[in-house]
């Protein structure tokens, strides 16, 4: 990631096809075979990447991805059904 000169969330998916892009900000990243995953903020105008999370695909499935925060791991729940 250092590297790239992503102005958008098109230039992710091309550079890492199996990503996931969640919104304009955030995408998922699949780690070691799709048995982590990562999540991360991306500031397209700084060329900054922030970690929002990383964890198991296992506890990947407990989490809000979209809002979820590094540091906060109380994961926070999907919604549930309403």
């Amino acid at each position: 990631m250092k590297r790239a000169n992503w102005r958008s969330s098109q230039d992710v998916k091309r550079a890492y096809a199996s990503a996931s892009i969640i919104d304009a900000e955030r995408a998922v990243f699949n780690i070691k075979g799709n048995s982590y995953r990562l999540v991360v903020s991306i500031n397209y105008e700084l060329q900054t990447v922030f970690i929002k999370w990383v964890g198991s695909h296992k506890e990947y499935d407990t989490i809000d991805v979209r809002t979820v925060e590094y540091g906060k791991q109380a994961y926070q729940k999907r919604p549930g059904p309403r």
